[in-house]
């Protein structure tokens, strides 16, 4: 970021453009999470509106029990016989809006307070009103109508925990018991309500929490679509929750995580839920039966879709709103920056003009009068300073230019004239050196040559027609002796040309090459090298001497073999070809190594060049190349498009007057 306009729009625009967002991000995001707050708060505060209704709900139906047992109409009718006594309860049963009320005489209390708590309790003297749970049984017994009400077939209900059941026959009652005071009818009076499809309780439940709101409650508007239920375990038996148009959810299930979290360990929930086919702010509160077990829940809860439709809102305007003042900060902004920038812009234009080697640029004057204006000023004044000192630099470089060139050119001659002696003295000092380790070298050499070539005919000698089972081996001990000392010839020979003169011979390529493949098994075995030859039948026979041939195929082989670190192809191809048109034979040895460096393709027959330094002495391929030459051939060096190094050694044909001369 080079410009100043760029980076002083930036740290000015920054704060506008990066910060206040960041700052108007995190406050909505406090609003929203203080409104889903204030929403959790809200269906809170209708649970316990609702929960109070259910405690008022035992208590009135407890208390109005109580005051029928102690009233004087229940002492008159204790007095009457069986069917006017039934009659009496039949008629206060509806008065008090419950939906059994019997007497319990006092020899059955015992059973019965065994299996109920409430009646237990009663039996003591003490009334007592619970939620229990009872089963299809025991409302057949109270009344056949009781127990067709309680039934409700299961509906499937997505996220519920998977069950076999298929109907929920139980029944969710309000159950009182009060000990009867009259000496005629003494015993237990027993009232209940059945909360199963009791949708007026249900319905007065969500008609005091969602229908008498009159206005705002608490920041959150009064159109809350709000609904109310019951469930026995999981399972709605009494809801205003509608499943379709009209049809309340009567027999569906509330989810895994909620029946989690309330039934199995007896907490509230108050969090948004899944609520049958929409999603709900939800109150859920486990109900405790007389025996101090969590047999059900009782919910509230209203529709989130109109509180998230008013943050989605609250959101679009605001961000809106910012959105509009940029667009109208922004290019104000930029307009009164405009009158800064210009003259800056004016001043770099320039200074880039003077760096093209246009001296005589210039600002020219500006209009702006404050600093920025002093600073164009002096700028020109510097310009043309540096005008007038360049003009006085290139006069004197000019100058000094011409003396510099007059006295390269005399340097230049002169290391000229000391180059070549230098050259060839190095040169003469390294094969005087190489010769007289050589001469060394070959003598160290041939005296243990010459111990094993004598023991060798003692051998023979001494066994006699006894040697005749080894006698190939010793052959082949006698040609390497041979070829030892031929190698060692070759070697003077290299170092002292002048002191050796070399014989040759018509001989078979591909059987030369045999020979060298042999001698050099250990080092291709060493590794994972696939060896593939390509022999062409009636390749020309050609005139060199075969251990030379031998030593420039086993330096190219074993060059090869270490270019490829032990792992590759090496390909040995053998054909005729033609060379300015003389026949001869050519050997093509190729591996699939990194090749060989461009820039040195045309060195590497150099002597003392090798790639691996401290290994090798460098003179494998000069001692190759100068043996091929002197037999009348040529060995060139490419890189191959698919990888790797290819070396081709072209000998000509020879013939018979060649090798009778």
């Amino acid at each position: 970021m080079t410009s100043v306009r760029l980076r002083l729009l930036i740290l000015a625009l920054l704060p506008l453009v990066v910060l206040l967002p960041l700052l108007l991000w995190l406050a909505v995001s406090r609003w929203a999470a203080n409104y889903d707050n204030l929403l959790i708060a809200n269906v809170e505060s209708d649970l316990r509106i609702a929960e109070q209704y259910l405690e008022q709900i035992l208590t009135t139906t407890g208390d109005n029990v109580e005051a029928l047992a102690n009233s004087a109409r229940f002492q008159d009718a204790a007095a009457l016989p069986d069917g006017g006594f039934t009659a009496f309860l039949n008629q206060e049963r509806a008065a008090l809006g419950l939906d059994f009320l019997y007497h319990l005489p006092g020899e059955d209390t015992d059973e019965a307070g065994s299996k109920w708590p409430v009646i237990a309790a009663a039996t003591r003297g003490e009334s007592a009103t619970e939620i229990d749970i009872f089963a299809s049984t025991d409302l057949f017994a109270i009344d056949p109508a009781l127990e067709d009400r309680a039934r409700l077939p299961l509906i499937e209900t997505e996220a519920a925990v998977p069950t076999d059941r298929t109907i929920e026959d139980r029944g969710m009652v309000v159950h009182t018991a009060t000990d009867v005071p009259s000496a005629k009818r003494a015993g237990v009076l027993v009232g209940g309500i059945l909360l199963n499809r009791n949708l007026d309780f249900i319905d007065t439940i969500n008609a005091l929490v969602y229908q008498s709101d009159d206005g705002a409650q608490n920041g959150v508007t009064a159109d809350r679509q709000g609904t109310a239920t019951l469930f026995l375990e999981d399972v709605r038996v009494s809801t205003n929750v509608r499943l379709f148009e009209g049809e309340r959810a009567l027999g569906t299930r509330v989810s895994a995580v909620v029946r989690n979290l309330v039934l199995d360990q007896g907490r509230t929930w108050l969090d948004r839920a899944f609520v049958v086919n929409d999603w709900y702010i939800s109150g859920y509160l486990p109900l405790i039966d007389s025996f101090s077990n969590r047999v059900g829940m009782l919910y509230v809860g209203y529709l989130e879709a109109p509180f998230v439709t008013a943050k989605r809102g609250a959101y679009i305007l605001v961000y809106a709103a910012f959105a509009g003042v940029l667009l109208l900060t922004i290019p104000l902004f930029l307009r009164m920056a405009g009158g800064i920038f210009s003259p800056l812009e004016r001043m770099t234009q320039t200074m880039k003009r003077v760096e093209g080697g246009q001296l005589d640029a210039r600002i020219g004057q500006v209009s702006s009068r404050d600093e920025i204006g002093q600073v164009a000023a002096h700028l020109d004044e510097l310009l043309d300073q540096v005008q007038e000192r360049d003009r006085a630099l290139r006069s004197w470089a000019d100058e000094l230019n011409t003396r510099v060139e007059d006295r390269t050119a005399e340097l230049r001659d002169a290391n000229d004239k000391l180059e070549a002696p230098y050259q060839q003295l190095v040169m003469s000092e390294k094969l005087a050196s190489i010769g007289e380790i050589t001469a060394g070298v070959a003598h160290e050499i041939n005296n243990p040559v010459a111990v094993i070539q004598g023991n060798l005919d003692v051998i023979r000698e001494t066994l006699g027609e006894a040697a005749d089972p080894v006698a190939t081996e010793l052959n082949l001990i006698d040609r390497q002796i041979g070829r030892i000392n031929a190698i060692v010839g070759k070697l003077l020979q290299f170092a002292r040309p002048s002191d050796f003169n070399g014989f040759s011979e018509r001989i078979d390529v591909g059987t030369v090459l045999d020979d060298c493949l042999v001698l050099v098994d250990h080092v291709i075995s060493r590794g994972a090298v696939e060896v593939m030859i390509d022999r062409a039948p009636d390749t020309p026979m050609v005139e060199m001497n075969a251990g030379e041939l031998q030593q420039v195929i086993i330096n190219l082989v074993v060059n090869a073999v270490q270019a490829m670190d032990g792992a590759g192809q090496l390909t040995l191809t053998i054909r005729p070809a033609l060379r300015d048109g003389a026949p001869g034979t050519a050997l093509v040895v190729a591996d699939t190594g990194p090749g060989i460096a461009r820039e040195r393709l045309t060195t590497v027959f150099d002597p003392f060049y090798t790639t691996k330094p401290g290994e090798g002495t460098g003179l494998g391929l000069s001692v190759s190349q100068t043996l091929i030459r002197q037999a009348g051939g040529l060995i060139t060096v490419r890189n191959r498009a698919e990888g790797g190094a290819e070396f081709t050694v072209w000998l000509p044909e020879g013939t018979d007057q060649q090798n009778a001369a």
